[in-house]
């Protein structure tokens, strides 16, 4: 057996001798021991006895990385063509597969793997060791896989520069690319670190980036969250006693003191090499590389990771590319972001959340999901908790609280049909804003939780977007939106764009803010309101003002919202992290119905954003308008960003406009901007009447089988009253859990 024990690099130095000699290079060459000791607990510390392993395509740089890596941490590399196969083969590697075949190659590469054995060392695969999982499974048991993933195009300019032909899987009929594309699958089962490699990125910086990579994974402390209502100095007073990871926060939803949760080192950053190579990446290929960022992987390992993202947007979109950027007039563009089961941008992280949810949550423990919707967010978390696995449903259930007149009929009929039997929809006679803060309030009650906790073994957590697992999916396709303008030769990498997005809670608008953060280059993020413009005087004045102000029922009512949670993540940011001062205004919005800004904030706040609102009668003149000249229909929330948008570019750069919905959820408004006087009140009636337009883009698929199947359906309704929304939750999970 091949094996190389772990490095020391004293190790022919005996204890008594070892002490002795460091004394004295401790008297008479403090630093150069300074130094060596340096290199032995960095080495030691990182790796102990597990191996880096190096993994990725032929041409990556495995062999040259690894041994920068080795040389910075002192320790033994290992090559596994040159230092195990060949000298195992006694010819080389090209020999071998010209000799025998690539089957027959994989095979005898697979069985010198299961014989090697190393540890504390810096091994480098082949680029074919991969495709053999028994040899995989026993290198990875004493080692971090780390993959170097490099560009398909850059891998295939290397090796046709250094004129290597001999790739196994290579045959005439199977191009090098089909070659390269196919065995990612693999590299995606086995590693537990993604290291992104740009075409013009140095060795050097490779190796550095492995080794940040490899403490990253190694030490989960550096990646926790704290609340936005705690102060500069850590957690607040509640929660000081322990610390809160990813998978802590999407269990919780809501931080023990009201606040709402963000990470305390922030959002990752990438450079802009590592964006570049993600513009031929497809869209779940994004989301994996920007989500394993964001998410530790002692929370959720990558490779279960992949399998969620998969499952969460493989089948259940209607649109291969999942968020296609399509051209709309002039340099305006629309972001499709409707072609999810249930036809809103909601689908985006509530086919994924509840899968993390699953996953992150104590199997000792029952979950009740609660959501607040003004339209879109409750249709989307009930088809999400409902396609869990069979024993999931068990134990997680979600009730849905929307107001009962306050959502387009279509919403109304598309929430009861997507009630299953882990998830419930409850209309209150009231707005949003008040099943919102209803919410809220009992998640704060540490009396009905407690009770709920004790008397039934069920904890309640929430879904909607102030739990901060709902804003990761969203920041995914803005950044991707952006990287489709770059490979369509709309723009070159670097060039600014403006983001337009209709926005009432706040959420889709900060996680575009977000992606900025993390080096996608937007210039402004435009905020466009109904007429509940709210925040359109708040950042135009650093004003926010509740007083006499009454929601008003508008034709897009998934904006008609007055208190919006997550603008508190975005002042918790600019307010450099003063949970005190955040504290300070909220509960001055609470008590008071107001709060202003300081000087200073409102610069930074208008320094990122802009604002502007539209009527009805301006939206609705908007879609007829677009559809006019392009046979396209808007949807009410994104006719009202088109006309924001309209109004507020400078048309130096191309704005992209979330299109958040499909128009079919909103027929009746539709119909009657396309001006149809006589409207049939059955929704399926007027979907059939729009299909009849053939418009751009069809009527949604999902949206009519849905109606199809379920009719108006059942469903309960109950007063504006906090005991009696307790009291629902209760019999909820009687009924479910007991």
């Amino acid at each position: 057996m091949f094996h190389i024990f772990q490095y020391q690099p004293l190790r022919l130095i005996t204890q008594n001798s070892l002490s002795s000699m460091c004394l004295k290079l401790m008297l008479s060459r403090p630093v150069a021991f300074a130094q060596i000791w340096k290199s032995w607990f960095s080495s030691h510390s990182l790796l102990g006895k597990k191996n880096i392993i190096l993994m990725g395509p032929p041409g990556a740089g495995k062999t040259t990385t690894g041994r920068i890596v080795g040389q910075k941490l002192n320790c033994p590399v290992i090559d596994i063509d040159d230092d195990v196969l060949e000298t195992t083969w006694n010819m080389s590697v090209s020999e071998k597969l010209q000799d025998v075949g690539t089957d027959e190659f994989l095979e005898e590469e697979g069985k010198a793997l299961l014989k090697f054995s190393a540890s504390g060392s810096v091994i480098s695969l082949t680029g074919s060791n991969p495709m053999h999982a028994a040899g995989m499974q026993h290198i990875k048991k004493n080692g971090i896989v780390v993959y170097l993933d490099v560009p398909t195009a850059v891998i295939m300019s290397r090796l046709q520069s250094k004129g290597k032909d001999r790739i196994v899987g290579l045959s005439p009929g199977i191009s090098l690319k089909d070659v390269l594309q196919f065995r990612k699958q693999f590299y995606k089962r086995w590693f537990d670190i993604r290291v992104l490699c740009g075409g013009d990125v140095a060795a050097e910086v490779v190796a550095e980036k492995v080794l940040d990579a490899v403490k990253r994974y190694q030490d989960s402390e550096l990646e926790t969250f704290i609340s936005t209502r705690s102060s500069r100095s850590g957690r607040s007073t509640k929660e000081d006693s322990h610390k809160l990871y990813f998978s802590d926060v999407v269990t919780q939803g809501l931080a023990l003191d009201g606040g709402l949760f963000v990470p305390e080192r922030g959002l990752p950053k990438f450079t802009a090499e590592e964006w570049q190579g993600l513009i031929e990446a497809t869209y779940i290929e994004r989301a994996q590389v920007i989500l394993e960022r964001c998410i530790h992987p002692a929370d959720i390992p990558a490779s279960k990771l992949a399998e969620i993202i998969e499952t969460a947007y493989g089948e259940n979109f209607s649109c291969s590319k999942v968020a296609p950027v399509r051209h709309l007039a002039g340099n305006q563009f629309l972001l499709e972001l409707f072609h999810g089961p249930t036809a809103s941008f909601k689908d985006f992280a509530l086919q994924l959340v509840p899968h993390l949810f699953s996953y992150c949550i104590p199997r000792s423990c029952n979950y009740l999901i609660l959501v607040a919707t003004s339209g879109d967010t409750g249709s989307a978390v009930l088809d999400g908790f409902s396609r869990l696995h069979d024993t999931d449903k068990q134990r997680i259930a979600v009730v849905n609280f929307f107001p009962e007149d306050g959502v387009s009929p279509i919403q109304k009929s598309q929430m009861i049909g997507c009630q299953k039997e882990n998830a419930w929809s409850v209309g209150v006679k009231s707005d949003f804003d008040f099943c919102q803060t209803a919410i809220k309030q009992i998640f704060t009650n540490s009396d009905f939780t407690g009770f709920l906790t004790v008397e039934y073994g069920t904890a309640l957590a929430a879904a909607n977007s102030i739990n901060w697992a709902r804003l990761l999916p969203q920041i995914v396709y803005h950044a991707s939106a952006y990287l489709d303008l770059v490979h369509q030769g709309i723009i070159s990498f670097g060039s600014p764009v403006d983001i337009c997005i209709p926005t009432g809670n706040f959420g889709n608008m900060l996680a575009a803010f977000y992606a900025k953060m993390m080096g996608i280059p937007i210039r402004k993020c435009i905020c466009a309101s109904n007429e509940n413009n709210v925040l359109t005087d708040f950042i135009r004045t650093g004003v926010y003002d509740l007083r006499g102000r009454k929601l008003i029922s508008s034709f897009s009512p998934a904006v008609d919202i007055l208190k919006s949670s997550n603008l508190e993540r975005y002042l918790h940011l600019i307010a450099n992290e003063d949970g005190q001062l955040v504290t300070q205004l909220f509960n001055q919005l609470e008590n008071q119905g107001h709060f202003q800004l300081q000087k200073n904030l409102l610069g930074k706040l208008q320094q990122d954003f802009m604002a502007g609102w539209c009527s009805d009668e301006d939206c609705l003149a908007a879609i007829h308008s677009v559809y006019s000249t392009t046979g396209y229909i808007l949807d009410t929330h994104t006719a009202v960003a088109k006309v924001v948008a309209d109004r507020l570019q400078d048309r130096t750069c191309p704005i992209i406009i979330s299109s958040t919905a499909h128009y079919s959820k909103f027929a009746p408004a539709i119909l009657r901007a396309l001006r149809i006087t006589e409207i049939n009140q059955n929704p399926l009636s007027q979907l059939h009447l729009l299909s009849s337009y053939s418009a751009l883009p069809p009527i949604h698929w999902g949206l009519l089988e849905t109606l199809k199947k379920t009719g108006n359906g059942d469903h309960q309704v109950c007063a504006a009253d906090m005991s009696v929304l307790m009291s629902h939750i209760e019999t909820l999970i009687q009924n479910h859990f007991m």
